[in-house]
């Protein structure tokens, strides 16, 4: 059977919030470590029937990275759940979600 990983390397600061992100994967040829400023991972549980995430960013993230880090995560989420299901009408919601959050902080850029 095949294997692949994913690592995720996290350097924190005395008083454990990350400074440096590092990512590596065993399926990229050639094999190289990603510098990062955050990961979202979330993790089915499906004894319990609820998601474990580990969330984390680096304490140089700007703000506006960070909203924007979220709104693609989730229409990214949109896209696996279309892939997944084919439940058009919630792709659709998650769409439009994005849709509208994009426009917010295009003008919050805009000042």
């Amino acid at each position: 059977m095949k294997k692949s990983e994913i690592r995720f390397n996290i350097e924190l600061d005395s008083q454990n919030v990350p400074e440096k992100i590092t990512w590596e994967a065993t399926e990229r040829q050639p094999p190289v470590i990603e510098p990062t400023k955050a990961i979202c991972v979330s993790i089915w549980d499906y004894k319990q029937q609820n998601t474990l995430k580990i969330d984390l960013w680096t304490k140089d993230m700007p703000v506006d990275e960070m909203k924007r880090f979220f709104v693609e995560t989730i229409g990214g989420l949109g896209e696996t759940l279309k892939n997944a299901t084919g439940d058009e009408v919630m792709v659709s919601e998650i769409n439009e979600l994005c849709e509208r959050l994009g426009k917010y902080l295009e003008k919050q850029s805009k000042g």
